[in-house]
């Protein structure tokens, strides 16, 4: 983990507020990344990433103090689990179920994991540099930050094969574009993407 990223993690376990602002910051692209692939497989339209990653910020601050971790994948695992919390209590709202359901909590939760493995193994492997592997920051989060500052398309397209899993036909439909366009429109964003790890580290 770099320094910057494990000052504000020990000033936040000091109880330093303004550090554990800044700290969940950093997770944001990451988070909302994660959350948008959950939405559109199961709320598409009726919820906005961004809202749910602030609420999950909300309730990482609330519950901090019972964080016990001290490294960065303790903390992103236990990010992942409040968003999948906050994720099922909004799949339940739009469902119209009130009791708690531990089972799609937990169901929720795998998924992020897997979306976040996606990222760490999938997407790195396509894109990977001595330099990455380098890197002590974990992997996808520096990617879901390379992502965030992609044009839109390529990052559709990226989120889509990768994240998603659809083959091209499929994601063309989804965009609405050739397959061909979609094909060369891949190519192009994972070299902006491997390019833009590169300004990363």
């Amino acid at each position: 983990m770099p320094a910057r990223t494990q000052l504000l993690l020990d000033q936040a376990l000091a109880g330093n507020d303004t550090a554990l602002g800044m700290l969940l910051e950093s997770y944001s692209s990451y988070l909302n990344l994660l959350a948008r692939v959950q939405i559109g497989r199961r709320l598409q339209g009726k919820v906005d990433a961004v809202d749910l990653v602030q609420d999950t910020f909300l309730e990482a601050h609330r519950q901090f103090a019972n964080f016990r971790g001290r490294s960065e994948p303790e903390l992103t695992a236990w990010l992942r689990r409040i968003l999948a919390g906050r994720l099922a209590l909004l799949v339940r709202q739009f469902l119209g179920t009130k009791a708690r359901d531990v089972r799609l909590e937990q169901e929720l939760g795998h998924e992020l994991d897997q979306s976040s493995g996606a990222l760490e193994n999938g997407l790195a492997g396509s894109i990977s540099t001595p330099s990455h592997k380098a890197s002590r920051r974990e992997q996808s989060v520096l990617l879901a930050e390379a992502l965030d500052r992609l044009p839109a398309s390529y990052r559709e397209v990226i989120v889509l094969r990768h994240l998603e899993g659809l083959n091209i036909a499929t994601v063309a439909k989804r965009m609405m574009r050739s397959e061909d366009s979609v094909q060369k429109l891949w190519v192009r964003g994972l070299a902006a993407l491997r390019q833009a790890m590169e300004e990363t580290l």
